[in-house]
């Protein structure tokens, strides 16, 4: 067994949903240490809450940059358990494959980067620079005491990032496909539009938010907010939820409620996309209240130096070309990108992530742990 894969099998078995670390920072902190990695835990949250982080950095005896692989070790809720195979938390070998929730987002990452992060500096332990990871257990949950507060603090020491490679689970068809090189901001908003409850047989005496609503909803879904651009697609609006009514079939609600999220674009700022939905909404002469969360700015790394020694890592080892993608949902990097110039994702097959029967293909492990190590080398030597 590998030493990536029996790590792997060991992250795997610790059931660390969201936002627990159940000792998985711990046990890479025991190996990273004795390598001369200085290992940082940070602990953010109230208590009983707390979530877990690791800082860990070596760094080398020459000048160079700093580079940062970063991963996070919490994962999403199992699902109905009798739906699984195998138990989620004993991880199991099948047809080639290891299943286990946390296999493909993104334990497997983590595992590679650490065992590559070892390689490496074994292999060069007066390297150039400083090989870092930023591990957290909050990326699958709020997202408010992981990786942006390590961000934060990291900033106030004035510590300098220079690259940095996001394990999460980007490729498509095959290991080295696609590398994200950027993410869409996202913008939600829960809202609120008021109306008069009434008898469904008087509605002359009441006022009914979801027939007012109907027309503004259409048109919001209907809009074109941007075209998008050479990086990014166009800005993307969704509806996830409406709310509304008492449950009796005679009685006209007195509020519909309706969430709604904006995948956006560099073209597109939040400002403005809630500027022109209220500008809509008033149009329509809705009463209302909006209360909006900006769950994060996209961010972009146009090709460069980390780009291009990934994507040689990835043809050196696997014979494929990546393409550079900006698709998908927000990750950790958009932390990150706020004290780091270069930040791009990069990891295994993601058709299985949040999934029943979670899983990765086991003859991608060694080969991704590997082009980790081939892009330290060629940063850092």
């Amino acid at each position: 067994m590998s030493d990536t894969l029996h790590l792997l099998e060991a992250l795997i078995s610790r059931q660390s949903v969201t936002p627990a670390d159940d000792g998985c920072q711990a046990l890479i902190a025991e190996r990273l240490q004795p390598l001369g990695f200085a290992c940082e835990p940070m602990s953010f949250g109230p208590e009983g809450a707390r979530v877990s982080n690791l800082w860990a950095i070596h760094r080398g005896m020459r000048p160079g940059p700093t580079v940062v692989l970063a991963g996070h070790t919490d994962v999403v809720p199992t699902g109905p358990l009798e739906q699984w195979r195998s138990d989620p938390f004993v991880p199991t070998h099948r047809d080639g494959r290891l299943h286990g929730r946390g296999a493909a987002d993104m334990k497997t990452s983590v595992a590679a980067m650490v065992v590559a992060s070892e390689e490496f500096v074994r292999a060069r332990p007066s390297h150039g620079g400083a090989v870092a990871l930023l591990i957290t257990s909050d990326e699958e949950g709020p997202s408010i005491d992981g990786t942006a507060r390590v961000v934060e603090l990291l900033r106030q020491r004035g510590e300098k990032l220079d690259c940095c490679i996001v394990g999460e689970p980007t490729s498509v068809e095959r290991l080295g496909d696609m590398i994200k090189n950027g993410r869409r901001g996202s913008l939600s908003c829960r809202l609120t539009v008021k109306g008069v409850q009434g008898h469904v047989a008087y509605p002359q005496l009441a006022r009914n938010p979801i027939h007012q609503l109907a027309p503004a909803l259409a048109e919001l879904a209907a809009t074109e907010w941007d075209r998008g651009n050479g990086h990014f697609p166009p800005t993307t609006f969704q509806v996830s939820n409406i709310h509304a009514g008492t449950g009796a079939l005679n009685v006209i609600p007195g509020s519909v409620v309706v969430d709604f999220n904006f995948r956006f674009s560099t073209e597109s700022t939040p400002q403005s996309l809630r500027a022109r939905v209220q500008s809509l909404l008033e149009r329509h002469a809705l009463t209302y209240d909006a209360a909006w969360v900006l769950g994060g700015e996209p961010f972009l790394t146009t090709p460069g130096t980390l780009s291009e020694a990934l994507s040689a890592a990835i043809r050196a080892e696997r014979g494929v070309t990546p393409v550079l993608s900006t698709t998908g949902g927000t990750s950790d990097g958009r932390y990150i990108a706020r004290i780091c110039p270069q930040v791009v994702e990069f990891g295994p097959i993601n058709e299985t992530i949040h999934k029943i029967d979670e899983n990765v293909i086991v003859a991608d492990i060694e080969p991704l742990k590997n082009i980790y190590r081939r892009t330290l080398e060629a940063l850092l030597t």
